[in-house]
């Protein structure tokens, strides 16, 4: 912080409240990044950016109004309070000139990243398989400081890094084509993202999907029992169940679980967390986007729901307390309920005896896309790569896999959890917005789910 306004400012949106509004903030971003788009052999996109600005936000009853501008410095973020304040109260008011000094430290700008490096892997993926069609990586890395002002006089400063990488192949073998895709997500200095393995480890497990995919058989139909894999991804997690507990949907009615809190909507072995304090996943911070300081929120515990994902805004509607879930893309965006790091505790089964109880089933290794309604909690969602369980072994290989289910039905089937847990980093989009989260799970073996694939 460099500025000695705050104290103004603080008392500028202090009054706005006592004029009958019921919440008003403002929040300050500086923020800078690189990102390169590696395919067909060459850079396709090569961007850097710099995201400086403010935004202040004005909520009377359940409407609110906001307004942002490019820049930081004191003028900057009157001129945006002046505009909101005049949009919510209908007023014609001109903004006092305040100063031009930035108001908080402008993020350095970063280094791009190593060009050489995605032309070495190209060339070295290229090189390990001769049915190699296309390669694609994608590297990013960018940083934040933000500054968050609230009306009870509490200041929120926060530093974010975030780095990516992506790593997605194409084979064709036989006249079948086939992607295999991976990722490394992190909230971590670019200096230390490459700790625990190289781009070149995470584009070969591209590589290796890719390949055992056009060997792959088309997966068989029918309701089966369904082993995940730890690393398989948190899909279920997340999109069947995670935007159902997001307070905003429960408020407008559009989620099974409303009116579920101190309900029972899991099996009992089931405990869910959202938790941004883990250091380093890609989901986590010390504050939110509203200036709320994260903690560990347990949203079912024991199979019990407990809490939904709030901010402030919903925490009020539903008369809850605010769990820091308040998250926004950037200064020109308002921040809404979002789930940061979100998963299931494990339990105590071993991989092995979950594979022996699940007999003739299905394994997914690691899941794909797909697409869920948060009302009724029914899900599609694609397996990208899956095995053939028969007597308790892992057999052949199978493609083509979708599963369809109900979030709150799969809590309430899961048989076993695993004595295991694994993250993984995305992007999760909501509202038009795009925020880092991470989810995990143990391995889990689930009954009832009905298999989709190209045998009837």
């Amino acid at each position: 912080m460099k500025n000695n306004k705050i104290d103004i400012f603080h008392e500028k949106i202090s009054n706005i409240l006592k004029l009958d509004a019921t919440y008003a903030d403002i929040f300050v971003q500086s923020g800078s990044g690189h990102s390169v788009h590696y395919e067909n052999s060459r850079i396709e996109e090569l961007s850097s950016s710099k995201s400086d600005g403010c935004g202040a936000r004005i909520v009377i009853g359940d409407k609110t109004y906001y307004s942002h501008t490019a820049g930081m410095t004191a003028n900057n973020i009157n001129s945006a309070l002046t505009t909101v304040f005049n949009s919510a109260f209908n007023k014609n008011i001109s903004a006092e000139i305040m100063g031009s000094n930035e108001f908080i430290d402008s993020v350095e700008k970063l280094s791009s990243p190593d060009i050489d490096v995605l032309h070495s892997i190209d060339t070295e993926i290229r090189n390990e398989s001769q049915y190699v069609r296309q390669v694609a990586l994608r590297y990013s890395v960018s940083k934040k400081h933000i500054l968050i002002i609230k009306p009870d006089g509490t200041i929120s400063v926060d530093n974010r890094n975030y780095c990516s990488f992506i790593a997605q192949v194409i084979t064709e073998r036989n006249g079948i084509l086939q992607t295999g895709s991976e990722r490394r997500c992190m909230a971590v200095p670019f200096e230390n993202f490459w700790e625990k393995g190289t781009p070149l480890y995470i584009t070969k497990i591209a590589l290796k999907r890719a390949l055992l995919m056009t060997e792959a058989k088309p997966c068989p139909a029918g309701k089966m029992k369904v082993l995940f894999a730890g690393e398989a991804g948190g899909t279920i997690v997340h999109e069947a169940c995670g935007h159902g507990l997001e307070a905003d949907i429960v408020d407008k009615d559009y989620s099974i679980y409303r009116d579920k809190i101190g309900k029972k909507v899991a099996k009992e072995t089931v405990t869910m967390v959202d938790d941004p304090t883990i250091p380093n996943l890609f989901g986590s911070y010390n504050f939110d986007d509203e200036g709320s300081s994260a903690h560990r929120n347990v949203l079912i515990e024991n199979g019990v729901l407990k809490k939904y994902i709030t901010d402030i805004l919903s925490s009020k509607s539903l008369g809850l307390e605010a769990t820091a879930n308040g998250r926004r893309e950037s200064y020109r965006n308002i921040p809404v309920p979002r789930m940061s790091n979100t998963f299931i505790l494990p339990g105590d089964a071993t991989f092995e005896s979950m594979l022996e109880n699940a007999n003739n089933g299905l394994y997914v290794k690691k899941m794909g896309g797909g697409e869920v309604n948060p009302t009724s909690g029914d899900f599609v969602f694609f397996v990208s790569e899956g095995y053939l369980i028969k007597n308790g072994k892992i057999t052949e290989p199978v493609r083509g896999a979708t599963l369809t289910g109900n979030g709150p039905s799969v809590l309430e089937n899961i048989l076993e959890l695993g004595n295991n847990l694994v993250m993984d980093p995305g992007i999760c989009g909501k509202s038009g917005q795009g925020v880092p989260v991470t989810d995990g799970q143990p391995s889990m073996l689930i009954d009832g789910l009905t298999v989709g694939g190209s045998e009837a």
